[in-house]
């Protein structure tokens, strides 16, 4: 028999679902939820403690053993041993320190919170244009000490000028927050600046 090294939590979860719901994994400690429940199910099947049949989750053989109860269907001599080790495996997830102690929970916590702050931040910036796209390439022209007319934008992108227009007034200014300036140059065609 192998000896499985598990965590407060998948302890606590696999011996409830062993004791109260025939191997079905229905409870989870009031701590793990959302992601974090995902988290430890993906934890506990990566390793082969538990399996699937499509809509519910089972302790597997490999999570009786970690317990270090006997494999479902294996000939038990003393049915009250049985009993007597799934109540010590309980009382001593149950008391065994919360969340601080579990390193899976605390992973799913991080990557959760890391994720939110990088929703966030998204939504707090300014988008960013992909260096080879049309985009960036007005952007250039624009950031150039000459600047560009609707005519050079026109020639480098293949686009009408009502497609330059809309593009300066709606992606650039409005949806990137770029500030950009033009200048009517007498006799010739107005000049389009990023500043």
């Amino acid at each position: 028999m192998t000896t499985v090294t598990l965590t407060p939590t998948q302890r606590a979860i696999l011996a409830h679902a062993v004791e109260h719901a025939g191997g079905r994994i229905e409870w989870f400690p009031d701590n793990i939820k959302g992601g974090a429940r995902k988290k430890v199910l993906d934890g506990l099947f990566n390793r082969a403690l538990i399996t699937t049949d499509g809509a519910n989750w089972f302790v597997a053989a490999e999570g009786f053993e970690a317990l270090g109860l006997p494999r479902p269907g294996a000939k038990t001599q003393r049915v009250g041993s049985f009993e007597a080790r799934l109540d010590r495996i309980i009382a001593n997830a149950q008391s065994a320190p919360a969340a601080a102690s579990d390193p899976e929970l605390d992973a799913a916590v991080t990557a959760a919170e890391a994720a939110w702050a990088r929703d966030a931040q998204r939504t707090a910036e300014p988008r960013r244009t992909r260096a080879d796209s049309k985009q960036a390439q007005v952007i250039a022209m624009l950031r150039r000490s000459e600047g560009a007319t609707v005519r050079q934008i026109m020639e480098t992108t293949g686009w009408q000028a009502h497609t330059v227009r809309g593009t300066l007034a709606g992606a650039l200014k409005k949806k990137l927050g770029l500030t950009i300036v033009s200048e009517q140059v007498p006799g010739g065609e107005r000049i389009y600046r990023i500043v």
